[in-house]
């Protein structure tokens, strides 16, 4: 079921990703050559707990998991696309690095990621975190009251197919709100003008994943949660919680 939030609800849901992007800039902060991704992961959950939020993603357990999430981030280190848990791995100079957080204040959840490089960058890395960046803001932009699902999907195809790169398609953007996932999917591929229409009210969380290698495959490591590519290239993830409003979209997750 789609559920479509009133104005004041949007309002509720904009200070619950406030929340989450203050708690990525401090997990962004804490990152160095070095830092371990359980630092990462104390940064943050240091964030949520000030502001009175729990994090939606420690505990969750979806039926492909075997065991609840053990932590508020995501962290996926270089060939690692989403889902990656922040243990004691420490960080080298040169790695890329994806963090995903979300919040749930006052009953409503914001969820957002971004991703970038610790030291001296690797070639291509800025290619790749530029074009996952483009194809999340082209999903922004379609984000309009009169398109429809599938322009959101399409927009976003269009600059990974533009880039060369490959995106896992099982996985992509959702519907939120009182809970982090909700109907309807937003895939990061699809056909224009198809699936149902934008209406003022509807949130979703918009998530470009982009692997340089160019192929869709990926594979599940051991953890039952981690994804990575199956040809070991570097991927990217760039998320933020978005509103379809009559004035245009209203990312809920921006600083």
């Amino acid at each position: 079921m789609v559920e479509i939030k009133s104005d004041a609800e949007l309002d509720a849901m904009r200070e619950a990703g406030r929340v989450v992007a203050r708690a990525l800039a401090a997990a962004r902060e804490a990152a160095g050559v070095g830092v371990s991704l359980r630092e990462l992961d104390e940064a943050a959950r240091a964030v949520l707990d000030e502001a009175g939020a729990t994090s939606p993603f420690l505990g969750y357990h979806p039926s492909f998991a075997p065991t609840p999430f053990p932590a508020v981030i995501c962290a996926s280190v270089n060939d690692a696309i989403v889902h990656g848990i922040p243990d004691g791995y420490r960080l080298r100079d040169g790695d890329l690095v994806s963090v995903d957080c979300g919040a749930r204040l006052d009953g409503w959840t914001g969820d957002s990621a971004l991703t970038f490089g610790v030291g001296t960058p690797r070639a291509g890395d800025t290619e790749l975190m530029d074009a996952t960046r483009e194809a999340l803001a082209a999903g922004i932009a379609a984000a309009v009251v009169g398109n429809r699902l599938g322009d959101i999907s399409h927009a976003i195809g269009g600059v990974v197919r533009a880039a060369r790169c490959g995106t896992p398609a099982d996985f992509g953007g959702h519907g939120i709100g009182r809970q982090m996932h909700e109907d309807p999917p937003v895939p990061n591929r699809g056909r224009p003008r198809r699936g149902m229409p934008l209406r003022h009210g509807l949130v979703l969380a918009i998530e470009p994943m982009l692997m340089a290698g160019g192929r869709d495959g990926y594979c599940t490591d051991a953890d039952g949660w981690t994804l990575r590519t199956t040809d070991g290239s570097r991927a990217a993830h760039f998320e933020h919680t978005v509103a379809i409003t009559e004035e245009g979209p209203r990312v809920l997750t921006a600083l």
